[in-house]
Order: structure tokens, then C-alpha cells, then sequence
């Protein structure tokens, strides 16, 4: 680690899949950032609450809570009412729940279409302290 700039933000990864889980952790740390994981909705209330990151990645179709169901919560508590959420879902986004855009979220990326380096580098512009809150789709739409 390289101690000499400053401390990255810290990440909690939302997402089931534990590989998947592994992969968009392991790339983050290497980056820089600080990461938990959760594999599930519950767990995942848990670790947001407890580490209170500057960004979740959440899938939305998780087991025991659903994205929006964890993304109601948040929005609902003082802990998770300003947190910055970024959906990575493979429901495309015409099928995700309408309210998620009312729920406060940076963007959506549909996971078929993303590559590692496309998640390294949204995550950076969403942290990135300019205050720039772009709209962030890959889903060619």
C-alpha cells in the first residue's frame, strides 16, 4: 500500500456473485480504494451502515433484500440518506424498478456491457471531489 497519498475513499460492493464480488474488489484495492463486500441485502445494510462509504455498487436482484428494497433504507436513514449509489445490474435498465431514479442513484450499468476497466474508471469520475455528478449509462440508450 502506498501510504503517501491520501486515503482513498471507502467502497461497499453489493453483489452476489462471489467471483464477480472478487473481481470489482480486487481492482478497486489495487487503485486504491477501501472495499467491503456483501453478498446479500441484509448483509449488505450492515456493512453501509457500519463503514458508511462514499459509494455502494449495488446489484439489484440479491438474495433476503432486493437493490431497491437496500436502496429504500438507505435513502430513509440519516447514515444512507446521502451516500452515493451506483446500480451494476444485469437487468437492463428499461426493466429496473421505475422508482430507482427517484432514489437518488449516480448511474446504472448493465453488467453484460461493462468491462473492468469501464467500472475502474466510472467509479473514479463519480469519486472524483470536482462535485461533477454525471449520468452514467452503458447501455448504449
Amino acid at each position: 500500500m502506498d501510504e503517501n497519498n491520501q486515503t482513498k475513499a471507502q467502497i461497499v460492493i453489493v453483489e452476489d456473485q462471489p467471483s464477480l464480488a472478487e473481481i470489482y474488489k480486487t481492482r478497486l484495492e489495487l487503485i486504491g480504494y477501501k472495499c467491503a463486500v456483501a453478498g446479500d441485502g441484509i448483509q449488505a445494510l450492515v456493512e453501509i451502515e457500519k463503514n458508511r462509504p462514499e459509494l455502494v455498487l449495488l446489484d439489484l436482484m440479491l438474495p433476503k433484500l432486493s437493490g431497491e428494497q437496500i436502496l429504500k433504507v438507505m435513502r430513509s436513514s440519516d447514515w444512507g440518506e446521502d451516500i452515493k449509489v451506483l446500480i451494476i445490474s444485469n437487468l437492463n435498465e428499461a426493466d429496473a424498478p421505475s422508482s430507482l431514479r427517484d432514489l437518488k442513484i449516480e448511474g446504472y450499468l448493465v453488467k453484460a456491457n461493462l468491462t473492468d476497466d469501464q467500472v475502474d474508471q466510472i467509479v473514479g469520475t463519480i469519486l472524483k471531489p470536482i462535485g461533477q455528478s454525471e449520468d452514467i449509462s452503458l447501455d448504449g440508450s
